[in-house]
């Protein structure tokens, strides 16, 4: 099996680009991705691009544009895990020698449906209920605070952070700094979520340039490997769930340390998939950063923080990065392999090494999430 390695990565700054197409939105990523690793588009062997809402065929519509059609291209959905799911394609196809290189491209368009929430299946039974994704989350979060205590504070405290990291992010989407005043006194969501512990929507693209291990040698000094790859669905579960841990990220996490043989002590970073505030919360349990129960507690202490003891959404993860849903996957491994090469500036994480993303797509009755993704990356 070869080893995998990221050579090239791109991202254009997330936003709203309501007069671009598609095209226009994934072809400067990709151009970023292939310069960064000084390979030709003409030498890459695959292509699989992630997006949710993009119609049909967006790999094609974005390579064709720069007169890369004609080799392999693979479109994956996959809801908000699509480019994560993309990039697991990439590699399972480089490990198994079916190519050398691959192009990894993660993109969407969330301004042509005009603002509100995530559109989701209508023929689906929770959905017609009214479980859009922030009712769905603020359910998790009062449960959580009921069960463990955490207070509004804690929750608005997340924001804060990730805005603050968001503001030395020139692609995030927010940057600008917000208090724990601001963010608890905008307007109500959906209880106990205020706009500002909301992600937003928009658009955006990212891209990453993969190859084996000798071609990878070739092009850089400085390959990020791949140390882990995992890729799990959700266990539907009739009635009852328990909203206060998220099972499918707790499952993916043990998939994805066993492979690597790399446990929670070990990791720099992480990008986690923070689309509401307790959901980043959850996320440092589910991958065993703190105990059950003492998320909110762990946050306080600065422990995620950067220069904290494992910092969480150095990016400003999707609360200020932005989530275009199928761009999300793909941004997060961007900026975990700047960080493992030491190129984030004022947000760098000094001596990072090792660093993991995760990214979940939900929105179906009976499942804690449908699908998640979960990478773990290494200098």
């Amino acid at each position: 099996m070869h080893d995998v390695a990221i050579i090239g990565v791109g991202m254009v700054p997330f936003g709203k680009y309501p007069e671009k197409s598609i095209a226009d939105l994934g072809w400067p990523a990709v151009k970023q991705a292939l310069d960064d690793a000084g390979i030709a588009g003409r030498d890459v062997d695959a292509a699989f691009c992630g997006s949710a809402l993009s119609g049909m065929m967006p790999g094609q519509r974005i390579l064709g544009q720069m007169g890369l059609s004609g080799l392999p291209i693979t479109n994956v959905e996959n809801a908000c895990s699509s480019s994560s799911s993309a990039l697991r394609n990439a590699i399972l196809s480089i490990r198994a020698g079916a190519c050398e290189t691959a192009l990894v491209i993660g993109v969407e368009k969330l301004t042509k449906f005009g603002g509100g929430t995530l559109p989701l299946e209508h023929e689906d039974f929770e959905v017609q209920q009214g479980m859009v994704m922030p009712a769905l989350y603020a359910m998790r979060a009062k449960r959580y605070m009921h069960d463990f205590g955490l207070t509004a504070r804690q929750l608005a405290m997340v924001s804060v952070k990730n805005r603050a990291n968001g503001v030395k992010n020139p692609d995030a989407q927010m940057r600008s700094p917000v208090t724990e005043e601001q963010v608890l006194d905008s307007r109500m969501i959906a209880d106990p979520f205020t706009l500002l512990q909301c992600c937003p929507s928009g658009d955006g693209s990212a891209a990453l340039v993969l190859a084996n291990a000798s071609t990878a040698r070739r092009y850089r000094s400085d390959p990020v490997w791949v140390a882990a790859s995992d890729l799990s669905s959700g266990r539907y579960t009739e009635g009852f769930r328990d909203m206060t841990t998220p099972e499918i990220t707790v499952r993916g996490a043990t998939h994805a340390y066993e492979e690597s043989g790399i446990g929670p002590d070990e990791i720099d970073l992480a990008e986690v998939h923070d689309a509401f505030t307790v959901a980043e919360l959850l996320y440092y349990e589910a991958f065993g950063f703190c105990p059950r129960g003492e998320a909110g507690a762990f946050l306080e202490s600065g422990a995620t923080s950067i220069g904290g003891k494992v910092p969480v959404n150095p990016s400003g993860g999707l609360l200020a990065k932005g989530h275009p849903i199928g761009a999300t996957g793909a941004a997060q491994v961007v900026e975990v392999v700047r960080q493992l090469r030491g190129q984030c500036g004022d947000r760098q994480v000094e001596g990072a090494r090792v660093g993991l993303a995760h990214a979940t797509g939900g929105g179906i009755s009976g499942f804690d999430h449908g699908a998640c993704s979960i990478h773990i990356f290494k200098r």
